[in-house]
């Protein structure tokens, strides 16, 4: 060792025997000196002199209000900094008995439930107007008066039919024209390929823009687009992290790999029927679908592309496997002859995996009902089909790679603004 090198550990020596502190406490330290100043913050209040002489900041949010035989049910949550209390209740414009649960002072981020018995009308529209002890009023309103329905079994058959109707259905009735496909010209396929990204394009903006709508009935505490945007980021993230790990396993057979991104896209789909689900159980709930069978009937027409989206990756290994004479070539990991065919219970298991939530939805959106939870729903679903656009867009590319013909063709583009106004135009019957 050089004298040089010896000068540097020696130095190096005498710096480290200065500061041997265990690593504990090198964390504990700082650690507890931030948590020493939020507590000082919090409880100590040194901004007081700032705020004496301004108005306390109230911000109520009627979550849901529920119809009873007797009267109304509303659910209200407390989104600002200080402790709300309730005074006076109108219900149209005429103030009304009450009862509240389980105080009528409401602290930061807390909940109370009102209870109003009230003469209702069926099919009528009120308003619930409620006073705090400052005088500012939080009002919230109900469409169309009709009964609330409580879990039972009947009402919870009920609600998994609406389910079946607007996921199940629709998705295979969509994979009906599986076997059409299939006999479909090759140059075609690429097409099939972008009319599923244009699609779920068009549910990416759909979804984001429900969010959205959500959103805005959350209290301003809880942050409803940021919430929106890393529910999405996250659940990006984590698809992108599995969908590495599945890749390395379809790269040796072409098949898996469609199988793999048919999966993702029955995943993508059944995210956002979750949503609607939820959408539909909510209207159903408060009455807002007077025209029910239209409705239901609007989501399924609008749902049966999806059914096509999801068996659309599945065709250019299953035209490729026809030929059982000629030897399997690979074209890039899409064309080729795969080792695994799409079985019944294969159909079976992606119907389940699009459909199936959006029963899941219509039960908790017509029985347990929250802003906060569709937001979070509908932010992963978000994510989850925005990952699910990358994959088919690759497939895509490989499929052009392999066929030698251009990735953004005259088909493709056919097949994209098919998607997207198949969409956009089935969208009528349920908007309309």
């Amino acid at each position: 060792m050089s004298t040089k090198e010896e000068l540097i550990n020696s130095q190096d020596e005498k710096s480290s025997s200065g500061w041997r502190i265990p690593m504990w406490v090198a964390i504990l330290i700082p650690v507890s000196v931030v948590a020493l100043m939020l507590t000082f913050f919090a409880f100590g209040n040194p901004l007081s002199l700032f705020t004496a002489d301004l108005p306390p900041i109230e911000d109520l949010n009627i979550e849901r209000i529920r119809i009873t035989s007797v009267g109304f049910e509303a659910t209200v949550v407390n989104g600002g900094p200080d402790p709300v209390s309730i005074a006076q209740v109108l219900v149209d414009d005429a103030y009304w008995n009450y009862e509240i649960y389980p105080s009528a002072t409401i602290p930061r981020l807390g909940r109370a439930s009102l209870f109003i018995s009230y003469p209702w009308v069926e099919s009528e529209a009120h308003e619930i107007v409620i006073l705090t002890s400052t005088g500012m009023s939080f009002a919230g309103e109900i469409p169309v008066a009709t009964l609330t329905p409580t879990p039972g079994g009947q009402e919870f058959l009920a609600y998994g039919l609406i389910g079946i109707y607007v996921g199940i259905i629709p998705v295979a009735l969509g994979m009906l024209f599986y076997p059409a496909m299939r006999k479909l010209d090759l140059k075609w396929l690429g097409g099939l390929l972008a009319l599923t990204i244009g699609l779920l394009v068009f549910l990416l903006v759909d979804t984001f823009l429900e969010a959205l709508e959500f959103a805005n009935q959350l209290p301003g505490v809880f942050q409803g687009v940021p919430l929106i945007l890393f529910a999405a980021l996250l659940t990006w993230l984590i698809l992108v992290a599995v969908g590495s790990q599945r890749r390395k396993f379809a790269q040796a057979d072409p098949g898996k790999y469609a199988f793999y991104v048919a999966s993702m896209i029955a995943l993508g789909i059944g995210l956002h029927n979750l949503g609607e689900g939820l959408a539909i159980g909510v209207a159903f709930s408060i009455g807002e679908a007077a025209l029910g069978s239209f409705l239901v009937m609007g989501f399924m027409l609008h749902n049966i592309t999806e059914g096509i989206g999801i068996v659309a990756p599945l065709i250019p290994s299953r035209n490729a496997s026809q030929a059982e004479n000629q030897p399997a070539v690979e074209k890039d990991g899409v064309s080729g002859k795969p080792s695994v065919q799409p079985n019944i219970w294969f159909f079976i298991g992606l119907i389940l995996l699009a459909g199936f939530p959006a029963i899941i939805g219509s039960w908790i959106g017509g029985f347990a009902f929250s802003p906060f939870l569709v937001v979070v729903f509908l932010g992963i679903a978000t994510g989850a089909i925005w990952q699910v656009i990358f994959e088919v867009v690759n497939l895509l590319r490989k499929y052009a790679d392999g066929e030698n013909t251009p990735f953004v063709s005259w088909i493709n583009l056919g097949g994209f603004i098919a998607g997207l106004m198949i969409m956009y135009l089935t969208a009528f019957l349920v908007k309309f």
